[in-house]
């Protein structure tokens, strides 16, 4: 079992098993995320990352194991478990025909808000996340990145513990990136919890203190992000000898070297 040591966890994992047919996407694993890291999951395409994800947050039942958020049980008391998190999944449907703002003043009611409290975070969150021009604008008209930071602003809206993110930079332009990881990190300053998932091992070492890498459904490692990278040099590095990424054969493609004239 993976463990840490802290006074408190924000998530704890045991047993979470998955399979799809025959294939295990997640095949029982275990894993606790401190309460104020900033936590990275890695893994290939096909790792199961997005799978754990859904099911840590309720949006896919798993086969077997239990998911406990801030203590609160996922399956046994959902609604208690659901209040204590913020979500971004992958490829999540929007309010396409609401502007910004209108989403924001929408989901912070369905929330249980008052109104005037909505209305004044969501000014604050569109304001920092350099939205407050697009604000009157229709979510149907943004950019990828500008969907992905109004997603995290409706995420963090009802002030969370835990902040879930499914590559939230995945073809999001560098500026926008940029605000988000300020974002983030700001968000984590104060105590809050940001677990990320992404394949791109360079967001991942600037961004997090803890990750776990996973592979094949299961967790190859996990700790400090220093302690993973061990004698590496980069946790690109350590992540490839973990997953055991196949070494190019100089033999092969030899073609793509020669002139088709």
């Amino acid at each position: 079992m993976i463990s840490y040591v802290t006074s408190e966890l924000a998530i704890e994992i045991r047993g979470l098993t998955k399979r799809f047919g025959s294939t295990y996407a997640v095949a029982g694993i275990d894993l606790d995320v401190p309460a104020g890291s900033f936590f990275g999951l890695v893994g290939p395409n096909g790792a199961g990352k997005t799978t754990t994800l859904s099911m840590a947050t309720g949006l896919l039942v798993p086969d077997a194991g239990t998911v406990r958020i801030g203590g609160a049980d996922m399956w046994a008391d959902p609604v208690a478990a659901k209040r204590r998190i913020g979500v971004l999944p992958e490829g999540l449907r929007l309010f396409e025909r609401l502007t910004g703002a209108e989403m924001l003043s929408y989901t912070g009611r369905l929330r249980g808000l008052p109104g005037a409290e909505v209305d004044t975070r969501a000014t604050e969150l569109l304001k920092v996340l350099d939205l407050a021009g697009a604000a009157g604008k229709l979510v149907a008209d943004y950019s990828t990145g500008m969907r992905k930071k109004i997603t995290l602003a409706a995420a963090m809206l009802h002030s969370p513990r835990v902040l879930l993110l499914d590559e939230p930079m995945e073809a999001v332009d560098p500026v926008s990136a940029r605000v988000i990881s300020d974002v983030l990190r700001r968000y984590t300053a104060g105590g809050g919890t940001v677990v990320l998932s992404s394949h791109v091992m360079a967001l991942v070492e600037q961004l997090c203190d803890t990750v776990a890498v996973m592979a094949g459904g299961r967790i190859a490692a996990a700790g400090a992000v220093a302690d993973v990278r061990g004698e590496h040099a980069h946790l690109e590095d350590a992540f490839l000898h973990l997953v055991g990424a196949p070494a190019a054969d100089e033999g092969e493609l030899a073609w793509l070297r020669s002139s088709s004239d």
